[in-house]
């Protein structure tokens, strides 16, 4: 049952990995098709027996407390976006023969004869942001679209609700484009690429070409970042529709089919006549929310993804100044005492700290949490000369401490040797202490939260409720 050779679901047997947003969803739609649906989960909490229950009522069959064994008879199995390639699950399925794809590959399957082209964002950091920007450009224009995959509304949901749209703006995790063969995007961006997800992977060769994937058989534009020479060598290597350009983002001057600054503007050389010559005013870098060196080059990366589908400069100006970004990305929290406090509890990993970081100087700096595999000399080099000093906290700190002591033995660091929700009262108190009139508190962790908190919204609403008490205390 090959990939895009599906023409009936009826009474096909399918095994749903996992009882999430996204497995629920996909058990939904299939066994709405005729399909006979199991759903596994290796879980067997209160909150799995609920879930299990309303589906188990709606027909579909649900095996808790194993994710291991594959029912008998499975003709394809659909995984949700963060099981292992090597789970053991899949490796009973490799043994029979079985596909496994994810719920994306479903969704792409499921679109109707004129289902709405797919504008499609990848990268290690900003995927969320950038797609959201991209969405506001393409509701400036007057589209009906919507930002899906990665974030917001199960991409199945919206694919089979029966609400037509006109284009969609689809963030696209390297989990899921692993699992996603057969996407072809109209258009799509690989914003970025650093060492990620190592661990799920195996290698970064390997994480770097599941990226790549969301160029194949793009039809208008592979979007790539300038900066990145990894993203333009993913480009070169996707074999695209006939025409299909390639198109690069550019925080400096652009050349021919780029999109770039030029004295404070956000312009295009792509999508406009004689780009030898001519260039396009698109924005004012004060139009983009927050004007951050990272969020001007995702505004770039929408904006060309947005040109490409043929919107007007005038969209791209409106929708980045209509855009706001989600808490806990680069968020201003408070001032106190002449010292900023700005929470990017997202930057959960070493690249997207480099980029919060580079923000702002002076900085006391906030890290830690849990690595995933991550090394943090390149950072702690890149970034020594704007540190004031560092808190740590969290179970990897000492990584952390250790690249402060090779790379800025200079810049005071205070290891927080605790990993209970209250340490972040207590980072943000002594940070307070470190910081002097002008400097921002900055939370980037560059890890995982999982080790303190449920998940990076958790710290930073910490972080943020911690500001207050403080700023309740100056007061």
């Amino acid at each position: 049952m090959g990939s895009g050779q599906v023409t009936s679901w009826q009474d096909k047997n399918i095994t749903v990995a996992g009882l999430g947003v996204s497995g629920v969803s996909a058990a939904r739609a299939l066994a709405g098709l005729g399909a006979v649906v199991t759903v596994v989960d290796g879980g067997d909490g209160e909150g799995h027996r609920a879930r299990a229950a309303e589906l188990e009522a709606a027909g579909i069959s649900v095996r808790l407390a194993d994710a291991e064994t594959l029912p008998e008879g499975t003709d394809l199995v659909v995984t949700s976006p963060g099981w292992k390639p090597d789970s053991p699950l899949f490796e009973a399925a490799a043994r029979a023969g079985v596909e496994v794809v994810g719920d994306v590959e479903i969704a792409w399957l499921l679109r109707g004869p004129d289902a709405a082209p797919w504008l499609a964002i990848t990268g290690t950091n900003g995927k969320t942001t950038t797609t959201q920007m991209l969405a506001s450009i393409l509701r400036a224009a007057g589209l009906k679209t919507a930002a899906v995959g990665n974030i917001g509304t199960p991409i199945i949901d919206v694919v089979t609700g029966g609400e037509r749209y006109d284009v969609l703006a689809v963030e696209l995790s390297s989990y899921q484009l692993h699992w996603a063969p057969s996407v072809r995007a109209h258009s799509a961006a690989v914003l970025n690429l650093a060492p990620d997800h190592l661990d799920w992977h195996g290698s970064m060769e390997a994480y770097a070409a599941d990226k790549g994937r969301i160029y194949e058989g793009n039809t208008v534009a592979c979007v790539y970042n300038v900066a990145d020479r990894a993203t333009e060598e993913l480009v070169e290597k996707a074999d695209v529709e006939e025409g299909c350009r390639a198109i690069g983002f550019t925080l400096g001057a652009p050349g021919p089919s780029m999109l770039g600054v030029v004295d404070g503007i956000l312009v295009d050389r792509a999508f406009v006549e004689n780009r030898q010559k001519n260039a396009q005013e698109l924005a004012e870098v004060g139009d983009v929310n927050p004007p951050a060196p990272h969020n001007i080059a995702n505004a770039l990366a929408a904006a060309a993804l947005a040109r490409a589908f043929g919107v007007p400069p005038r969209a791209v100006r409106d929708g980045l100044r209509d855009f706001r970004p989600d808490a806990h990305r680069v968020a201003h929290v408070a001032e106190v005492d002449g010292v900023t406090y700005v929470d990017d509890s997202k930057a959960t990993n070493t690249h997207a700290a480099e980029a919060s970081l580079a923000a702002f100087e002076p900085v006391v700096w906030i890290a830690g949490g849990l690595a995933k595999g991550a090394t943090f000399d390149e950072l702690v080099r890149k970034s020594a000369e704007r540190l004031r000093a560092v808190v740590l906290m969290g179970a990897d700190r000492a990584l952390i401490a250790q690249a402060l002591a090779r790379h800025a033995p200079q810049v005071p660091v205070v290891d927080l040797d605790r990993t209970d929700t209250g340490a972040m009262l207590a980072a943000v108190r002594e940070a307070a202490r470190l910081a002097e009139r002008g400097d921002t508190v900055l939370l980037a962790p560059a890890c995982a939260s999982m080790d303190m908190f449920a998940n990076y919204n958790k710290r930073g609403d910490a972080f943020a409720d911690a500001v207050r008490e403080l700023a309740a205390e100056s007061a």
